[in-house]
C-alpha cells in the first residue's frame, strides 16, 4: 500500500498550511473495495463483428469526412450496437458507462438526420454543465462544413443570449434540466417542435435531484418522436422515466466491469502521526504524478484545499457548485491543456468529465457510495492506458 512509502520520510521544511475539518461519509465503505492491482489486458482478438468500420454506415459524405478527420475508423462496442438501430429511427435504450463512446453513438445518426432534413430539431438533456459543454464541442467537431448549429442552454451563462439563439431555431438544443425548464417557463423553448430527444446519463440526473424536472420535460414532448435513453444503471426511479419516454425500444448494453482493470487501486492510511495534507503533499511531489484529479466531498473543503496547495507552490484549479460557469470552464481547460497539473472537484461538479491522460485520481475524502467511487476512478485508466487511484482512509 502507498502508506509504506512514507514510513521513512522525515518532516520536510516546506511551509505547512493549517489543517481543516474532514467530514466522514455517512456510511463507511469497506476499505478493501479501494484496493485492486491493475492487470495486463489480454490482446483483443478481432471477430468479424468487431471489424466493422464507420465507412460501413450510411452517413453522408461530409459527415464521413469529418469522422475520418477526427481519426475515427472503428466504432466502439456501444457505437457498433446502437448505430444501426438509430439510423433506422428506432428508440434506443443504451446501458453504458461513461467513456465508452456513447456521445458519438447518438450524435452521429442525429447529425446525419439533421443534415438531410433541415427542419429536424433535436433536444439533448444532460445532468451537468460540463457534460453539456463537451457534447457541444463534439457536435462542432463532427459538423465542420455542414452548416448545422447548436445552442448550449445551461445555468451560469447568460440566459438572454441563449434566448436570442433559440429564436433562430437551431438544429440542436443541448442543455441541463434546470435551465431548459427556465426557458420553457419564459416561453422561449417549445418542446413540441422537437422530434428527436436524448436523455443522457439519466442515472446521474436522478442522483442529483432532477427527477421531477425530467418528468416535466417528457410531459411536454410530442407523442410521435425519436427517443434515445442512455444511462449507466436503471434504478426504480429511472424506470419511471424510461416507461414514459421510449416506445418499442431496442436495448443495447455495453456495461463494463465496475472498475477498470487498467487502474491500480490502493489506499493511503491517515493516522495521528502525520497530517492529511502533508501526506497529499508528499504524493504530489513524487515522479509520475503528472496529471492529478483530486476529489473532495464539499465545496468548502475543495476550495480550502486548493488554496492550501497554491500556498505550497502547486499549480491547481478547482470546480464545484460555487464557481461560476466561466470559472469552471477555465479550470477545466487549464487542466485539459496541461496548464495546471492538478484539478480539484466535488462529485456533482465532476459528472461527465472526459479528460485525456489523467495519471492519478486521489480520493482526498472517501466517497459516499461505491457507485461514486467507480465514477471517480473512471476518470483515469481510459483508452487502454494505465492509471492509479488512491483513497485516503482513516
Amino acid at each position: 500500500m502507498y502508506k509504506r512509502s512514507y514510513n521513512n520520510h522525515s518532516n520536510r521544511n516546506q511551509s505547512r498550511g493549517n489543517s481543516f475539518p474532514q467530514r466522514r461519509p455517512s456510511r463507511k465503505l469497506d476499505v478493501r473495495l479501494f484496493i485492486q492491482k491493475a492487470v495486463e489486458q489480454a490482446p483483443v482478438i478481432e471477430t468479424s463483428e468487431s471489424q466493422s468500420a464507420f465507412t460501413d454506415y450510411n452517413f453522408t459524405e461530409k459527415l464521413q469526412r469529418n469522422i475520418a478527420d477526427r481519426g475515427f475508423t472503428t466504432p466502439t462496442p456501444i457505437q457498433q450496437q446502437a448505430l444501426p438501430h438509430l439510423l433506422e429511427g428506432r428508440d434506443v435504450i443504451g446501458i453504458a458507462n461513461t467513456g465508452t463512446g456513447k456521445t458519438a453513438a447518438f450524435l452521429l445518426p442525429l447529425i446525419n438526420k439533421a443534415y438531410l432534413d433541415r427542419n429536424e430539431r433535436i433536444l439533448i438533456v444532460t445532468p451537468t454543465r460540463e457534460l453539456a459543454m463537451q457534447i457541444v464541442d463534439e457536435f462542432y467537431e463532427f459538423t465542420h462544413g455542414m452548416n448545422l448549429d447548436a445552442v448550449l442552454c445551461i445555468g451560469g451563462a447568460d440566459i438572454h443570449r441563449q434566448e436570442k439563439k433559440l429564436y433562430h431555431r437551431p438544429h440542436f438544443v443541448i442543455g441541463t434540466p434546470g435551465r431548459l425548464k427556465d426557458l420553457i417557463q419564459r416561453r422561449k423553448l417549445d418542446l413540441m417542435l422537437f422530434r428527436s430527444i436524448v436523455l443522457d446519463e439519466v442515472d446521474m440526473m436522478v442522483d442529483i435531484g432532477f427527477l421531477r424536472d425530467v418528468e416535466q420535460i417528457i410531459s411536454l414532448l410530442p407523442q410521435k418522436r425519436h427517443s434515445l435513453f442512455f444511462s449507466a444503471t436503471v434504478s426504480d426511479k429511472t424506470k419511471s422515466i424510461l416507461n414514459r419516454f421510449v416506445n418499442n425500444p431496442v436495448t443495447v448494453s455495453v456495461k463494463m466491469q465496475n472498475t477498470s482493470a487498467n487502474v491500480e487501486q490502493d489506499i493511503v492510511r491517515v493516522n495521528g502521526s502525520r497530517k492529511k495534507e502533508d501526506l497529499l503533499h508528499d504524493l504530489l511531489i513524487q515522479e509520475g504524478f503528472d496529471k492529478v484529479l483530486i476529489f473532495g466531498r464539499t465545496k468548502w473543503g475543495i476550495e480550502k484545499l486548493g488554496r492550501l496547495l497554491a500556498d505550497r507552490g502547486f499549480q491547481a484549479a478547482s470546480i464545484h457548485g460555487n464557481k461560476t460557469q466561466g470559472q469552471r470552464h477555465r479550470a477545466l481547460e487549464q487542466f485539459k491543456q496541461n496548464e495546471v497539473k492538478i484539478l480539484l472537484a466535488t462529485d456533482v461538479a465532476s459528472r461527465g468529465l472526459d479528460i485525456d491522460n489523467v495519471t492519478h485520481v486521489i480520493n482526498y475524502d472517501a466517497p459516499e457510495s461505491y457507485d461514486d467511487y467507480v465514477h471517480r476512478i473512471g476518470r483515469t485508466g481510459r483508452a487502454d492506458k494505465k492509471g492509479v487511484a488512491l483513497t485516503f482512509v482513516e
